[in-house]
């Protein structure tokens, strides 16, 4: 399903804006970084994000001109990951990743519109429940690559060096989520993309908006380095479908 991937590669896309050069420092907790050139921000902004042991992204939009869809998922460098993604009309899924296990639960409606031989089956069997399967199964990797936190890391080191130093602007101070956030934007290629980077602390992005003929769509980053929930579902609440995911089932 390649909507899990949309708010990983919305959320490196915002974060190439910062890949304008290399290398740099984190700003520290009393840095006035609104008073620093869009670069230098954007510079700070991205070594923050790659810094990041985990975090909990929420995202919800259009890009790409299809239907609107959200994510909301907690993840870090470890691979383990929990929440979820919801398509509207084209189902949702809840997601949880622990160690080499992921467990799925799809409602009736992803059954049935991406899986529509064999879903109505599958939902039967499932009833209700998650199904639970090996993270390295080649059918789930949309999946399992997309708890993974180095997944930014790698969409975001891909887009270095494409994002031109002279073409990012500052505005003034605001706030995301009631906290003072700098936004920096890129206008390039039709699309408009901005990313509020903190002004207090460690300058994470917060926020970032993306929008182009297409669509548009809003990525919030937040929970910085706090662990990933470690509930995972009990064995009466799971169906085991390792061997079912090796017989002709479209992937997830």
């Amino acid at each position: 399903m390649s909507g899990h991937r949309w708010a990983a590669r919305a959320a490196a896309g915002a974060a190439a804006v910062a890949l304008t050069v290399t290398g740099g420092t984190l700003a520290q907790a009393d840095d006035d970084i609104d008073s620093l050139p869009a670069e230098e921000i954007a510079e700070r902004s991205r070594d923050a994000l790659l810094d990041a042991d985990s975090l909990h992204v929420s995202a919800r939009g259009s890009i790409g001109g299809g239907a609107d869809m959200s994510l909301d998922l907690t993840l870090d460098r470890e691979g383990n990951c929990a929440g979820g993604v919801d398509m509207g009309e084209g189902g949702s899924v809840e997601i949880i990743k622990r160690g080499d296990d992921v467990w799925l639960k799809p409602d009736a409606a992803f059954w049935k519109n991406h899986v529509p031989v064999g879903g109505s089956t599958f939902d039967a069997i499932l009833d209700g429940r998650y199904m639970k399967a090996s993270a390295d199964n080649p059918r789930l990797l949309n999946v399992t690559e997309t708890c993974d936190l180095d997944t930014f890391r790698e969409l975001i080191a891909d887009n270095a060096g494409t994002a031109d130093r002279g073409g990012l602007t500052k505005g003034e101070k605001t706030e995301v989520n009631g906290e003072p956030a700098v936004p920096v934007t890129r206008v390039a290629g039709g699309e408009r993309l901005t990313a509020y980077v903190s002004a207090e602390g460690t300058p994470y992005p917060v926020r970032i908006t993306v929008s182009n003929a297409d669509g548009k769509g809003t990525v919030n980053l937040s929970g910085f380095d706090r662990p990933v929930p470690s509930a995972t579902p009990s064995p009466d609440e799971t169906v085991d479908v390792t061997a079912l995911l090796g017989r002709s089932v479209s992937p997830v």
